[in-house]
C-alpha cells in the first residue's frame, strides 16, 4: 500500500533498549514529541546481554530493587587458579533482570509522554535536498499485513543497537571491524552463590574471551560463553553446549541445570572510533559504539548517554539548532567521560585475549593482589595510568612491573 504520512514529532528514536527508552524519557521530559520505533512486538522480547552493571548507576537511574539481583563477590577460575575477590559489606555488582529494566524504562518513557510504536522496522529514511535526514520509512508487522507509513522529525536518534539501523539506511559506514559475541542460558539450579559471580577464562572456557556464570536469584543463574571475532572463529553456543555437558568447574557445583532460555547477543568492540553526530542526527549506546571493552559491558553508558542524547535532540529541535555544530557538545561531552578510560580498557583487552592458560594462571595472581575497591574500578574500566602507579607501588618486583604495563606505562 501507498506511505502514509503521520504527525511529524520533534524527535524520532530508532530502537526500544536501554540507550533508546532513555532518550525517550529524557526527550519527552522536557516537553520534546517524541515517538520511538521498536522492531520487536513487544519492549525486551528478545534477551540479548547478560546485563551485568553496578550497584552506584543502579541507583543513580532509579532502577527499582526488584529489577536486579545484587553481587558482593567476584570469583575468578583459569585452568590451574582461582581467585576470590570478596568484597565489602555492601553489594557492589548487580545482575539485572534485562527484560523487567528495559520496560521499566520504557514505561518511564511513555509516562513522560513519548509514544512507543511496536512492531516497527526501519525500511528507509527521508533525506532532503541536501542529503541530510528528516525521518524514517517504516514497516509495521500486523498479523498477517504490513502497513507503510513515514515519520518526520527535526532530529532522529540511532539506537538501534548493533545493527546500526538508521546508520545502514543512510549508506553509513555500520559494520563493525570487532565485536563480541555471546551465547548463554538462563537457568534454574540445585546450588548457588546468590552475590558471587564467576569469571572463567582460558582455552577450555573460550579461545578469545570468557565465560561466565551469573547468579539471577536464590536458584537461578545466566551461564554464557563470549568469543571476541574476528579473533576467533569459535562459536559460543557449541562452547557453551560443551561446557554444560563436560560440567566443567565451576560449572559442576551448580548440581542439575535445568535451562529455561537462551540468550544471544553481539556487541561492537572497536572502540570509540564513530562520529556520533551528524545534521539532525545522534548516535548512542552500541549504535555509538559506546562500551567498556574489558568485560564487554554497556548498559551504563547506554542508560547514562540515552538520557544525554535526548535531553541534546530535545533541546536542539525545539530550538531549530539541529545542525552537527550545534548538538556536538554531546559527543565532547560523553568522550570526555569515558574515552581515556576507554582505551586503558582496551590495552588490557588486548592483552587478555591473546592470553596462553599458563599466563592467565599467573595473570590471576596480579587481580588476587588487588583490594575489592581498586578491583571494582579496574573491570568498570574507570582507571587510569596514575591509579595504575599507585597499584604498582603496594607491588614489589614483577607484579608491579606487570600492572604498569597492562596500561602502557613503563616502570623500571
Amino acid at each position: 500500500m501507498a506511505a502514509k504520512q503521520i504527525h511529524r514529532a520533534d524527535v524520532v528514536v530508532v530502537g526500544g533498549g536501554p540507550a533508546g527508552t532513555s532518550a525517550a524519557w529524557a526527550a519527552a521530559s522536557q516537553g520534546a514529541n517524541v515517538v520511538l520505533f521498536e522492531k520487536e512486538s513487544s519492549i525486551a522480547q528478545t534477551v540479548r546481554t547478560s546485563g551485568v552493571t553496578w550497584i552506584s548507576e543502579v541507583k543513580e537511574f532509579g532502577i527499582p530493587a526488584k529489577c536486579y539481583n545484587p553481587i558482593r563477590n567476584f570469583s575468578f577460575k583459569s585452568p590451574n587458579n582461582t581467585v576470590t575477590i570478596l568484597g565489602d559489606t555492601e553489594p557492589t555488582a548487580a545482575v539485572l533482570d534485562v527484560r523487567a529494566t528495559y520496560r521499566w524504562l520504557a514505561a518511564q518513557a511513555q509516562n513522560a509522554g513519548a509514544k512507543i510504536i511496536t512492531n516497527a522496522m526501519i525500511s528507509g529514511v527521508i533525506k532532503d535536498c541536501n542529503q541530510k535526514i528528516m525521518g524514517v520509512r517504516v514497516t509495521q508487522q500486523d498479523k498477517d499485513t504490513a502497513k507503510n507509513f513515514t515519520c518526520s522529525a527535526k532530529v532522529i536518534i540511532d539506537a538501534s543497537g548493533f545493527a546500526s539501523a538508521v546508520c545502514r539506511a543512510m549508506d553509513m559506514k555500520w559494520q563493525w571491524d570487532k565485536f563480541g559475541a555471546g551465547a548463554e542460558y538462563e537457568a534454574k539450579v540445585e546450588h548457588v552463590e546468590s552475590d558471587t559471580w564467576w569469571l572463567m577464562v582460558g582455552q577450555e572456557y573460550s579461545p578469545a574471551g570468557y565465560a561466565w556464570i551469573f547468579p539471577t536469584g536464590e536458584k537461578t543463574v545466566r551461564i554464557g560463553v563470549g568469543v571476541g571475532k574476528p579473533e576467533s572463529d569459535a562459536d559460543p553456543t557449541a562452547i557453551l553446549k560443551r561446557l554444560l555437558a563436560e560440567k566443567k568447574e565451576p560449572i559442576a557445583a551448580l548440581g542439575n541445570i535445568t535451562p529455561t532460555e537462551f540468550h544471544y547477543g553481539l556487541i561492537p568492540n572497536d572502540g570509540l572510533v564513530r562520529e556520533t553526530v551528524f545534521d539532525n542526527m545522534i548516535l548512542v549506546g552500541d549504535s555509538a559504539g559506546q562500551a567498556n571493552p574489558l568485560v564487554l559491558e554497556g548498559i551504563r553508558y547506554a542508560i547514562r548517554f540515552g538520557r544525554m542524547a535526548g535531553q541534546t535532540a530535545a533541546t536542539a529541535a525545539m530550538t531549530g539548532c539541529t545542525s552537527k555544530d550545534d548538538m556536538y557538545h554531546y559527543e565532547k561531552k560523553w568522550r570526555k567521560a569515558i574515552e581515556s578510560r576507554v582505551k586503558a580498557a582496551g590495552k588490557v583487552q588486548d592483552r587478555w585475549i591473546k592470553l596462553t592458560d599458563e599466563q592467565w594462571d599467573n595473570e590471576l595472581d596480579v587481580i588476587r593482589g588487588m583490594t575489592p575497591k581498586e578491583f571494582i574500578a579496574f573491570v568498570k574500566a574507570e582507571f587510569g595510568m596514575l591509579d595504575m602507579a599507585k597499584m604498582a607501588a603496594r607491588r614489589p618486583g614483577m607484579a608491579a612491573r606487570h600492572l604498569f604495563r597492562l596500561v602502557g606505562g613503563k616502570f623500571g
